[in-house]
């Protein structure tokens, strides 16, 4: 790509209003940024040119202590390149205080180049009518009433975020920043993402198809006794053969009823269950150790590295060397002396 073409400026708009989500927007400005400063190092001018925008300028209070400045009001006569729609605790109570954002959404989507609803935020872009039959995330706690007031909305729930062309969504607060970290890659290359994930001491990056949350602490989240039990005793012995029987038996219930109870209690059916279990201790090792690929399939319950990598490709979208290549140590230097061809 031609290095003039990827170091263009780009105007950065943080959407904000009474009550949104501080952190979400704190750590947004953060992470671009920090991109900013990646290339001030290598000695190229800042990229991206932020904003705080609001209905109103000046001081505007979050749902926290925090208050943040507001530079410029909304207009649709000075639109960014980009639009980053934070989210708010009560999203219905900030839909009818501030229509505004609603209008200006829906004026504003068309003419820009990523429209972007955070955590929350999503409501806005929805409310606007830009996600219709369109895919999109949100938080957990929020994404059975999207679907509910915006049934043509194609809602991915689990997703960590979700890019559908120019429209960009992500699920909640650290979700965020791997939606901007996926955003920088594309902009200015790997090396600089990487950089800047080191920085913040998160992971470069996760798939936006990963899920919001681990079996862990899904199963912690069980009600029912029994059920929770056998995912326990599921997540202590992955190296384990498993069968319906098996863990029906565990279970003391028929094969049929314990597969509805499971799948009632969890969202998964038990092979799904021990699946996604199995691919997130495969996903740690990775991460963590330098292991072969055999040796990691079989320490995660997997009986061939092809059924691992079959399951990486169902669960997180890539194989399991290429995210050992996103998550493992990156080797990345503190400070970018140099930009490479590829950037």
């Amino acid at each position: 790509m031609d290095l003039s073409l990827r170091y263009r400026p780009r105007t950065l708009d943080v959407v904000i209003y009474p009550g949104f989500k501080a952190i979400e927007a704190v750590a947004t400005i953060h992470v671009f940024d920090d991109a900013n400063a990646r290339l001030a190092a290598a000695g190229h001018p800042p990229v991206y040119d932020m904003r705080i925008t609001a209905p109103n300028a000046g001081s505007v209070k979050s749902h926290t202590l925090v208050s943040l400045e507001a530079h410029k009001a909304l207009s649709t006569l000075a639109l960014p390149d980009i639009a980053v729609v934070v989210g708010a605790p009560d999203i219905e109570r900030a839909l009818v205080d501030t229509p505004s954002i609603v209008d200006w959404c829906r004026s504003a989507a068309p003419r820009i180049g990523r429209m972007v609803g955070l955590c929350s935020g999503s409501f806005f872009l929805a409310e606007a009518g830009i996600l219709s039959g369109r895919r999109a995330t949100t938080h957990w706690s929020v994404a059975a009433l999207l679907r509910k007031r915006y049934p043509d909305v194609r809602v991915q729930p689990d997703s960590i975020f979700v890019r559908d062309d120019e429209l960009w969504t992500s699920a909640g607060v650290s979700s965020g920043m791997d939606l901007a970290l996926a955003m920088i890659e594309e902009d200015l290359g790997r090396d600089i993402a990487l950089a800047v994930a080191r920085d913040l001491v998160v992971y470069l990056k996760r798939p936006g198809g990963q899920s919001q949350f681990s079996v862990h602490l899904n199963s912690q989240m069980t009600d029912h006794p029994t059920i929770r039990s056998v995912q326990e005793w599921i997540l202590t012995t992955l190296y384990s053969e498993f069968t319906i029987a098996d863990l029906a038996r565990r279970a003391a219930m028929s094969e049929r009823n314990f597969a509805r109870v499971f799948a009632k209690e969890t969202g998964h059916g038990p092979a799904e269950f021990i699946e996604i279990a199995r691919v997130e201790l495969a996903r740690r090792l990775l991460e963590e150790q330098n292991l072969p690929i055999k040796t990691v399939a079989a320490r995660s319950g997997f009986r061939s590295d092809d059924l691992m990598r079959r399951a990486f490709q169902r669960r997180c979208g890539v194989a399991p060397r290429e995210y050992r290549e996103r998550f493992a140590g990156t080797g990345v230097a503190d400070q970018l002396t140099s930009v490479t061809p590829d950037l």
